[in-house]
């Protein structure tokens, strides 16, 4: 026997019901579909987001507005001000920052921005900074050293 000819073990097919054709197939009459009523009738089908007469749940949710950016990364943001609260010369890592409490973690990367001004020369080494700070931290005799 070839392969195309193979045929499906019995019962591993079922024939499809075939409703309106006569009583004596147990499906004449009203076709399974019962007496009058909206769901009887052909056509019938309420619209998505039907509630059966309910508030719709889009209509008791308040409005979202504007969108989210699936591309946003998320950081941690310094501004140069605060790390003023550091020791001169000190050595400021994410593990340094989290310690100070500017941080809240350290799974995310540390972003330095030019905020306010720094009175101390300070080695630090974080993710990345904006071009102002580091030429704040610079200016201040500091090092600013970017690590992954």
């Amino acid at each position: 026997m070839k392969e195309h000819e193979l045929a499906p073990a019995d019962g591993a097919r079922k024939s499809r019901k075939r409703v309106g054709r006569g009583t004596g197939s147990g499906h004449g009459t009203y076709s399974g579909r019962g007496c009058k009523g909206n769901k009887s009738r052909a056509g019938f089908g309420v619209r998505p987001g039907f509630e059966g007469g309910q508030l719709p749940i889009i209509k008791r949710l308040p409005e979202r507005r504007g969108f989210t950016n699936i591309f946003k990364k998320n950081i941690n943001v310094i501004n140069v001000s605060a790390l003023n609260c550091f020791d001169a010369g000190a050595s400021v890592t994410p593990d340094a920052l989290l310690a100070e409490g500017l941080i809240k973690t350290t799974a995310l990367p540390v972003k330095i921005l030019a905020g306010g001004e720094i009175k101390k020369a300070l080695k630090i080494k974080v993710g990345s900074y904006s071009a102002a700070a580091k030429d704040k931290i610079e200016a201040a005799g500091g090092t600013a050293e970017e690590v992954a």
